[in-house]
């Protein structure tokens, strides 16, 4: 036991200063929010188009342009953050950079064209930030996950993120719930429990997607038994994207739900 204590000891403080401070160093296997280079595209090509195994890479053609000129697209809430799109573009258009806050409030802002900067959003309305701004109890419901997502989610509860020091905290049952966080593309066997998790949790109620699957259904998008996303089954106040999210991304969202 006193070993034990020594080594704890030994460690000191382990838990991030993020927010407060700066978000700790990130792996350089790390993939966060991307760019586009529009003037780097080589002419005629559709490369990431035709790589990108989910469809998340797109054409689009931009106001600023005339018809016949178009651009590329990414929607963030169907990237799988593979490289599938970097590695088959032979004139490095798109790129990943170190930028981990993702989340955004509603779908259409997580479509980024060539160009485009990052828009900030703002947090709820006043009446939702009054009942949830201190306090924050939410169910996690896995509908049909790989494990991914969920073991990320689990990873800020430990000593090194600390969620429960901003007021948010998981709990068992959806009835002592402010909301749901949602993984998974809700497979068939899930979406009858999903609907009857979310008609549990007391109203007003807060509803997270969290990663490419939750989202969109990830690597799952358009099989018969999944639902393409939590938000064809229940509203949803908050998407996370990634694959999965990146513990520090899921708590950039879930502090949004605060600002």
């Amino acid at each position: 036991m006193l070993k034990v204590l020594k080594e704890r000891f030994k460690q000191g403080k382990c838990t991030i200063a993020y927010p407060a401070g700066d978000a700790p160093p990130l792996p350089n296997r790390f993939r966060g929010y991307p760019a586009i280079d529009r003037s780097k595209c080589p002419d005629n090509c559709r490369a990431c188009i035709d790589a990108c195994p989910v469809g998340a890479v797109s054409f689009v053609v931009s106001s600023a342009l005339s018809c016949n000129d178009k651009t590329i697209q990414i929607d963030l809430g169907k990237c799988l953050f593979c490289t599938e799109c970097t590695d088959a573009c032979t004139g490095k258009a798109i790129s990943f950079t170190k930028n981990h806050e993702l989340s955004k409030h509603k779908r259409e802002n997580l479509i980024l064209k060539a160009g485009e900067t990052m828009n900030v959003e703002t947090g709820l309305d006043k009446k939702i930030k009054k009942l949830f701004g201190r306090s924050l109890k939410l169910r996690q419901v896995s509908a049909g996950g790989c494990n991914g997502c969920e073991a990320d989610i689990n990873v800020l509860s430990t000593i090194v993120y600390d969620l429960g020091r901003f007021g948010i905290q998981f709990v068992a049952s959806p009835r002592h719930a402010d909301g749901l966080l949602i993984t998974g593309p809700v497979t068939e066997n899930m979406k009858l429990a999903l609907e009857k998790t979310y008609a549990a949790v007391p109203s007003p109620k807060l509803v997270i997607a969290a990663g490419a699957c939750a989202i969109s259904g990830g690597p799952y998008i358009g099989h018969c038994q999944a639902n393409n996303g939590a938000d064809s089954i229940v509203p949803v106040d908050l998407y996370i994207p990634g694959c999965p999210p990146h513990p520090l991304t899921t708590l950039h969202g879930l502090l949004m739900l605060k600002k």
